[in-house]
């Protein structure tokens, strides 16, 4: 088995360089889309917020959110533009990764590689959409619901965007679950036989980073835990396929030889 890299081997001085200059585009990559997005910025608000401002009541909805810091109405829409300009150059960040760790791998590495990081592109956006078309609705319709009455529910704009953003960011990384079951089965690090046994472990696990990466509410966890375990049965699924080309490649990497 060899490289596919015909290159010699770079001194450390260079994948040094390699590496800055590929921080250097991503940088200039986040910054252009943050410079056109942020024109938008306080209209970007309103959509990821609308979830939330649809739910309250007729006199709260009227007003809107508050903002109770003074330079919440600037750096809060500021804050959410930013993250949004980092999440849509994910594609171009792991592509400018993938462009530095590509030379090390092998061919069939490469083969195998490729399908994986465009699928977590894909899982990661899903589960970002999944968060706001499903999860949020869902959560702000039960909060805005359970309140006392006589109590004012007037959600302050920084408070909202940090829920969002966390939110975001779970579900986001919680759909990267399928990959990270797959590579750790293709590593060699488990096997689908000893992940298979652990599932009621798995299930509980579920649950406790749920617990964390959620409001203090078993409504919100169940909502987060359930989407993980269903993704990683999913990667356990997929790595049984992985498993079984992996031994049709060395059976006929044998015969070859």
């Amino acid at each position: 088995m060899t490289q596919d890299n015909n290159d010699t081997p770079q001194p450390l001085v260079e994948h040094l360089k390699e590496l800055r200059d590929r921080l250097l585009r991503i940088v200039v990559v986040v910054i252009v889309v943050f410079v056109g997005l942020y024109t938008f910025a306080n209209q970007l608000y309103l959509i990821a917020a609308k979830p939330l401002m649809s739910l309250l009541p007729g006199d709260v909805s009227d007003a809107g959110l508050i903002a109770t810091g003074v330079a919440s109405p600037f750096l809060v829409p500021f804050k959410l533009t930013l993250v949004l300009a980092v999440m849509l150059a994910v594609p171009y960040i792991l592509h400018q990764v993938w462009g530095f760790i590509a030379p090390a791998l092998y061919k069939n590495e490469k083969r195998f590689a490729i399908p994986l990081l465009i699928s977590s592109i894909f899982l990661f956006y899903a589960g970002v959409a999944f968060a706001y078309f499903v999860v949020m609705p869902l959560v702000f319709g039960f909060f805005t619901a359970i309140g006392p009455e006589g109590v004012a529910f007037l959600p302050d704009i920084s408070s909202v965007l940090d829920f969002i953003l966390k939110m975001f960011f779970a579900f986001g990384i919680a759909f990267e679950i399928p990959i990270a079951t797959v590579l750790m089965i293709w590593a060699g690090l488990t096997t689908v036989e000893s992940l298979s046994q652990k599932r009621p472990y798995i299930l509980v696990g579920c649950f406790a980073i749920a617990m964390l990466a959620t409001p203090p509410d078993v409504f919100s966890q169940t909502i987060l835990a359930v989407p993980m375990y269903l993704l990683f049965e999913s990667g356990l699924l997929v790595g049984k396929l992985v498993k079984v080309k992996s031994r049709e490649a060395d059976a006929q990497a044998s015969e070859e030889s």
